[in-house]
């Protein structure tokens, strides 16, 4: 173990690996990021703590005096803490530390935005594998809030024909994570790789669709792996596209293609057409009526024996803790991540058979991100969890039609 290591901070900034479209930071530029990953390192761990110890010693008890009982949802227990000065003060500080990546991520994207888009263009310009289209329209849970406290979301342009948005969703994760999603913030979908390598040895899908693909994290390791597979990446926001393409194109997944679609209907596809069809970390930021409609059009282009993923942070069930539930909803009340609360109280289950699984197809496991140890931090779970922001994933899965039963596990 490094000296890192016993001193549990995150990795420099200067450790993240450099693409085709990378932006260059400063001096300065470093330095922000570097204190903005060891702050949230001690927000979720040495002063995240605090809320649990200010719930148990301090407002539980009170709770419990004025009501003659113990708070019945995890909102009952938000009104309570959303009154208590520590709990506050780690809410507003934490909602600073969001917007202070914010603040750095566009500040490094924007003091060299021609620069940016010029390597962009050399990847994306007279290239098959980026399909645009102005007539998609932008849905109203992506257009009506800033998520994650990003200036323009996922669409936003400062140039017209712009990567901005890409690049400071890009180089801001780093700070959000600690480090925790390794040097090329792809530690989700080296886990997939690693996954179904174990639970599937020697599988070779013809054609993976990749739903919400943002900045195409998550897809270019599965491209990367099944170099003779035809993988699609979809997302509805034109400027992050432009982003993910062109750095798909300079790590070398030449055999990936990002398209402008929405997934409430890929009618352009027929059924069947894909042996895996996933979504990671992308169904929390879509809406209680669209989340349906996306489901079963995942399951209409799912061939049989093919394989639905999705990766998401668990739901709440009647097995997790209220305050841990409360926890993990401060990301819906203040980090612009309206459908949080409402889609982590689904029964995924229920949503996947109502799309067309039968429930014998269901599997649900655990996917860790995959990461250099030797320089990037290891996922924590349990006490230690930054709920819902750490490296580590629930994963609601199916295989459909399967010949045989499969159990998959982390």
């Amino acid at each position: 173990m490094n000296e890192q290591q016993k001193l549990d901070v995150a990795p420099p900034y200067n450790a993240v690996a450099q693409h085709g479209v990378s932006p260059v930071a400063s001096h300065d530029e470093i330095a922000r990021f570097d204190f903005l990953a060891n702050f949230n390192k001690f927000l979720s761990g040495p002063l995240g703590a605090g809320n649990k110890l200010t719930y148990e010693r301090r407002v539980l008890p009170a709770f419990q005096k004025r009501h003659g009982r113990d708070p019945k949802d995890r909102f009952e227990i938000r009104n309570a803490m959303n009154k208590d000065h520590f709990h506050r003060f780690w809410s507003a500080v934490k909602r600073n530390s969001m917007e202070m990546r914010q603040q750095n991520g566009r500040a490094i994207t924007l003091r060299q935005i021609d620069e940016l888009n010029a390597k962009a263009r050399q990847y994306n310009e007279g290239r098959d594998t980026l399909e645009l289209d102005d007539e998609i329209k932008i849905p109203r849970y992506q257009s009506a809030v800033d998520i994650h406290c990003m200036p323009g979301s996922y669409n936003g342009e400062e140039i017209p024909g712009d990567i901005s948005a890409g690049v400071n969703y890009d180089c801001g994760i780093f700070a959000t994570t600690g480090g925790g999603l390794g040097a090329l913030n792809d530690g989700g979908g080296q886990a997939l790789v690693e996954w179904i390598k174990k639970v599937r040895p020697g599988w070779k899908p013809r054609r993976i669709l990749d739903v919400g693909c943002t900045t195409g994290h998550n897809i270019v390791p599965l491209a990367l792996a099944f170099p003779d597979c035809e993988v699609i990446a979809i997302d509805t926001a034109g400027p992050i596209l432009r982003f993910a393409h062109a750095r798909a194109q300079s790590l070398g997944a030449t055999n990936l293609k990002f398209i402008q679609a929405n997934a409430e209907d890929l009618s352009r596809w027929d059924d069947g057409t894909f042996d895996w069809v996933q979504t990671t970390m992308f169904l929390h930021e879509t809406s209680g009526k669209a989340l349906p409609k996306i489901l079963s059009e995942c399951f209409r282009v799912l061939a049989d024996d093919g394989l639905m993923l999705h990766l998401e942070q668990p739901e709440y069930s009647d097995e997790m803790p209220l305050f841990e539930q409360f926890l993990r909803d401060w990301d819906a009340f203040n980090n612009n991540e309206p459908f949080w609360s409402s889609m982590h109280s689904l029964d995924m289950s229920d949503e996947m058979v109502s799309a067309g699984f039968d429930r014998s197809e269901l599997f649900e496991t655990g996917v860790r991100a995959v990461v250099d140890r030797e320089i990037f931090p290891e996922a924590p779970i349990g006490d230690t969890e930054d709920h819902g922001r750490a490296a580590y994933w629930h994963a609601y899965g199916a295989w459909k039609n399967s010949k045989d039963t499969m159990e998959a596990s982390e």
